[in-house]
């Protein structure tokens, strides 16, 4: 068996939990890894559902023949820049402003920080405000949330 975001949504999905795995990752190496997993929930993470999780698949690497040798589970919500790893995480941020940094270069750019104007299907508009970048979803090597802090007004 091989540690896949397909294999813990799995997980996540037989406990009736309601929880999206919106991003794995397996960091380390042989003699420590580190596998974080970011989740979301309709009612926002609780440090209550992250240690559920964290049990839940704990439980479920250790009986498995999935991980060699010693780990470290780490569960947490994904934050105000959470990643972008499917589809329907981009749909849900059209209007909103995204970092985006491809393997390859886009219109000679490699990174592009802008608003997601449109998801069509395997591509993603950017617009940075100067110009436009139609994205291949295959050719995302990182995309994330850009949170933008509001300024308080001042009625001075």
């Amino acid at each position: 068996m091989k540690l896949t975001e397909t294999w813990v949504q799995q997980i996540l999905d037989e406990s009736g939990s309601n929880v999206e795995l919106v991003a794995l990752e397996d960091a380390g190496n042989r003699r420590h890894r580190v596998i974080r997993l970011y989740i979301d929930h309709p009612r926002g993470i609780s440090h209550e559902l992250c240690a559920n999780v964290s049990g839940l698949v704990g439980a479920a690497l250790d009986t498995g023949d999935v991980i060699d040798g010693p780990y470290t589970l780490e569960v947490s919500s994904p934050g105000l820049e959470r990643p972008l790893t499917k589809p329907a995480h981009f749909e849900a941020q059209l209007g909103n402003k995204v970092n985006v940094r491809t393997a390859e270069p886009v219109g000679g750019r490699r990174t592009w920080r802008g608003v997601l104007r449109e998801v069509r299907g395997d591509e993603i508009v950017v617009d940075d405000g100067a110009e436009s970048a139609v994205i291949g979803l295959g050719q995302i090597a990182r995309a994330n949330l850009v949170y933008e802090f509001e300024q308080g007004r001042s009625d001075e």
